[in-house]
């Protein structure tokens, strides 16, 4: 997989040059980061793919529609109005519990030990308990909310809406914009993940495409 870098402080992502990680993929819905592995969701399967060259390494059939999350054990995965746990292993799904939009939801990422959930068209992020699916906590977004990420104690979003795109860190607590990062027009972001470090794994939707963007640096002005 070739990789194409945003601008750390200019406000807008070149994120040119991108590459289908697998040619059968048409859809990148989900992507989390297991330490070594990148995992997309199609639709109908998770792909554990390398991160640098795109190579596919495996994969497990499931159902996967929406966001994807590790949580350094398990993977968690939307499929339509549910999240499932999975054993990363096996491919075994250990146990569902709601999808906080009831089918409506996007993105999904692990902190502090719960699950963060993007509803899409309701413009929302929700804290959700993974053993139970309560909602803990909801802030939000005065965009359409796809990919959700936790990088460094920060909380970043994917936005998209008609031929617009960004990336967005926020206030956990209130959902207040602090930094905002453009996508070149027509450059979708579905799934968002971190690599832990300087670089962003943003899943195009249906260009079949996963792009990496670069982190804009701590106290940038990238809004």
């Amino acid at each position: 997989m070739s990789t194409s870098h945003g601008s750390r402080s200019s406000g807008r992502s070149s994120a040119s040059g991108p590459a289908r990680p697998e040619p059968a993929v048409e859809r990148v819905h989900g992507v989390t980061r297991d330490g070594q592995q990148v995992w997309i969701a199609p639709g109908a399967r998770l792909n554990a793919l390398d991160p640098e060259s795109g190579t596919l390494l495996r994969s497990i059939a499931l159902a996967a529609h929406a966001g994807t999350a590790f949580d350094g054990r398990h993977l968690f995965q939307i499929a339509e109005n549910r999240i499932q746990k999975i054993d990363p292993q096996t491919g075994r799904v250990l146990d569902t519990i709601p999808a906080p939009g009831g089918g409506g939801d996007s993105g999904l990422a692990w902190a502090e030990g719960t699950l963060w959930v993007g509803q899409y068209r309701e413009r929302k992020i929700h804290q959700v308990d993974p053993r139970t699916g309560t909602i803990l906590r909801t802030i939000e977004s005065n965009r359409f909310v796809t990919g959700v990420t936790w990088v460094d104690g920060e909380l970043w979003h994917g936005t998209w809406e008609g031929e617009e795109s960004e990336l967005r860190r926020v206030d956990p607590r209130t959902g207040e914009i602090l930094e905002s990062l453009e996508m070149p027009p027509g450059t979708g972001v579905s799934g968002l993940e971190s690599d832990g470090n300087d670089r962003f794994f943003c899943g195009g939707g249906a260009s079949g495409k996963l792009r990496t963007v670069r982190r804009p640096r701590a106290g940038s002005t990238s809004r």
